[in-house]
């Protein structure tokens, strides 16, 4: 048929009529030539690599199959590993050695079928450190890297993994065969696994030789606190090394300051450890403030406090307001800090709102401030002694009876301060100043302990130095309250923490005594800064050496000069020349100084004072001589020597030995272990002796 016509069948008739073919399609046709018959072809080899490509690639796996088993090693697992990309063989793994690779290389290259042998086969080598990790890439992916020990075949190092992490998991693993690994390496890949568990995708646990490290995310709240818990018990021969890991963050961030009867609650959140450590110890520090009350600590450590907020200054800012309080609580959300509650006083109130609006941290807002002030009941206040100071807390009536609690404390303190946080209120019970100047004496005679009161009721708590305080206590207690004051003393006996036997006593008491210069200033029965190491050695060895009894003598002044003849008239005085202090006005020096720091033995002073009082009477100064020649411009006459005027205070020794006796019985020694020697009749040093 030309292409130039067509046939057709004409209606009606049988026979075939020819029709010709435009110009325009005929030279169409010639100029597609062959390319018409494109498609046709292609078709054809789609139809037959559709057909034959599985069949070669199902090939390809049998025969790389072959060749993977024939690499098994002791541990039941080949080491080469074949994927089929195509007609493309992909090799990985790790060879014992390079013979071993060399041989595995050509067995591939000999198989009928591969195009092409792509090699990512490497050698078994020794890792130094052993380093492993997993990481978690998605909420059921985790993929591990580095290296694992080659006596543990993959298969069963990824299934002890898989086992960890949960049903569900898919491994991308990584990891090359490698000496080197710490022993039991697969308990420890096995519980670094199941702390990924707890982490957001982006975590990371790691082993390097057998130091383990967590980092990432919490998935939620309880899930940090299981992963804190588990990693305090890494497993047996490992150590945990860095850890990083994030809270996890909370859309309502709180923080509350509970404050009832019963002591004080944390609730919330805080943003790290560090920070939960810095508001318990706040908690702490405030529940003794209240008799001792308890922590109850129900923080949880999460994030989403607004960066620009200090957690600590925070803190800080709500237990200044919750000490404002009796009951209540202090509560922080929604970026603002409120307080409710019973105030702990009148003044509190304004206290409160004066904090509220001038000492606010940094981006916290002011929230509430819905504070009650209600009569104290019942009324507190409390004396604490402490190895570091003497405190007081809670409330007095007035001014006056403050003072006159610090004014029974000041005098039987030598070194430790007084911290007065008492406060103003109404409501105190009749002579409650009396009753805290009455047990004032009791605390401070204590190592450590308390001395509070609730309403007029008085309790003395503590340990003592030596065990006859101990025993006494309850009945000194009963005879200093006031009438109408109950009191109840529990105070216990502290026993020396060793025991020495005689020749180690004296060979130390010579330690601690041998370049011992203990001076007194002139005129002064106050121990100085110097003193302190020695007599604590002292005081520590009385009570290490019950049964050895310390004696001391008290150091006189040094002896004045002989006073200069005055010049007579035409002569310039002598430059060297002092006036002497009259021996009245000594005397009333050494008193002062000797204020404060109650005698061993009282009954001594009054004879003693009493003697220099009158020595100091009985030598007036002569009728116009020194001051008073001086006021009729007569020159003064040479005033002669007189041994008694020029002697230092008889009494001043002995205040000086008693005082610091006076400091051995306040830090630890009995009274039975400690004695006055005679006066030394010269200047010097303190001198102790060892009785025998």
């Amino acid at each position: 048929m030309l292409p130039e016509s067509r046939c057709r069948l004409g209606p009606g008739s049988d026979q075939l009529t020819f029709v010709p073919v435009p110009d325009s399609f005929a030279r169409g046709l010639r100029r597609a030539g062959w390319l018409a018959g494109l498609p046709a072809l292609a078709l054809i080899w789609a139809s037959a690599t559709l057909y034959a490509a599985p069949q070669i690639a199902e090939r390809l796996e049998a025969e790389a199959a072959r060749v993977a088993a024939g690499t098994a090693t002791e541990t039941g697992e080949p080491w080469l590993r074949l994927t089929v990309q195509g007609r493309d063989l992909v090799a990985a793994g790790e060879a014992p050695d390079a013979g071993a690779r060399a041989a595995t290389l050509f067995r591939l290259a000999v198989l009928e079928g591969p195009r092409r042998i792509v090699s990512g086969i490497g050698l078994v080598e020794t890792a130094t450190p052993f380093q492993w990790a997993a990481i978690r890439r998605g909420p059921a992916q985790v993929a591990l890297e580095g290296s694992r020990p080659v006596e543990i075949g993959r298969r069963a190092l990824e299934a002890r993994v898989t086992g960890a992490l949960g049903p569900g998991t898919s491994l991308d693993d990584t990891a090359r065969a490698a000496r080197g690994a710490p022993p039991d390496f697969a308990s420890a890949a096995a519980f670094l696994a199941a702390r990924l568990s707890g982490l957001a995708a982006g975590g990371r646990a790691a082993l390097s030789d057998t130091v383990l490290s967590l980092s990432g995310e919490a998935v939620d709240v309880p899930a940090y606190e299981a992963l804190r818990a588990a990693l305090a018990e890494p497993p047996a021969g490992f150590s945990v090394g860095r850890i990083e890991i994030l809270p996890p963050r909370v859309a309502q961030y709180h923080f509350t300051v509970e404050k009832d009867v019963g002591g004080i609650a944390l609730d919330g959140f805080i943003p790290s450890a560090v920070d939960r450590e810095v508001a318990r110890r706040a908690a702490q520090e405030a529940a003794q403030e209240t008799t001792g009350s308890a922590v109850d600590d129900r923080l949880v450590t999460a994030r989403g406090l607004d960066p620009a907020i200090d957690p600590k200054a925070l803190v800080a800012f709500a237990f200044r307001l919750a000490a404002l309080i009796q009951t209540g609580h202090v509560t922080f959300a929604d970026g603002a800090v409120s307080v409710s509650g019973d105030a702990m006083d009148a003044q509190a109130i304004p206290d409160a709102e004066a904090l509220m609006r001038d000492a606010r941290p940094a981006g916290v807002a002011a929230g509430r401030v819905a504070l009650t002030a209600r009569p104290l009941s019942p009324y507190r206040v409390a004396i604490r002694r402490t190895p570091e100071a003497v405190t007081l807390t809670g409330h007095v009536p007035d001014a006056a009876t403050r003072e006159r609690v610090l004014d029974a404390l000041r005098p039987r303190l030598f070194r430790e301060p007084i911290l007065d946080r008492t406060r103003l209120a109404d409501g105190a019970p009749p002579d409650l100043g009396a009753a805290l100047a009455a047990a004032a004496p009791l605390v401070v005679g204590l190592a450590t302990g308390e001395a509070s009161v609730s309403d007029r009721t008085l309790t003395l708590t503590g340990e003592s130095l030596y065990h006859e305080v101990a025993t006494r206590a309850s009945d000194r207690l009963a005879e200093a309250l006031p009438p109408g004051w109950t009191g109840q003393a529990s105070v216990a006996a502290r026993q020396p923490a060793e025991r020495r036997d005689l020749a180690t006593c004296r060979a130390d008491f010579a330690a601690a005594t041998a370049g011992a210069d203990l001076r007194f200033p002139v005129g002064s029965a106050v121990p100085g800064p110097a003193f302190y190491p020695t007599l604590d050695a002292l005081a520590a060895l009385a009570k290490a050496c019950p049964s050895q009894r310390i004696a001391v003598s008290g150091p006189a002044d040094p002896a004045k000069a002989p006073p200069t003849p005055a010049a007579g008239p035409g002569e310039g005085a002598h430059p060297a020349a002092a006036p002497e202090l009259e021996p009245t006005r000594v005397a009333s020096a050494a008193k002062t100084e000797a204020t404060g720091k109650p005698a061993a033995k009282a009954e001594a002073k009054p004879k003693v004072k009493s003697e220099a009082k009158a020595e100091a009477r009985a030598k007036p100064d002569p009728k116009g001589s020194g001051k008073d020649a001086a006021k009729r411009g007569k020159p003064a006459p040479p005033k002669k020597p007189e041994a008694a005027a020029d002697e230092p205070l008889q009494d001043l020794p002995r205040l000086r030995a008693q005082a610091v006796v006076e400091y051995l019985l306040q830090a630890g020694a009995r009274a039975d272990q400690l004695s006055v020697l005679p006066d030394q009749a010269s200047a010097g040093p303190v001198t102790f002796a060892l009785l025998p």
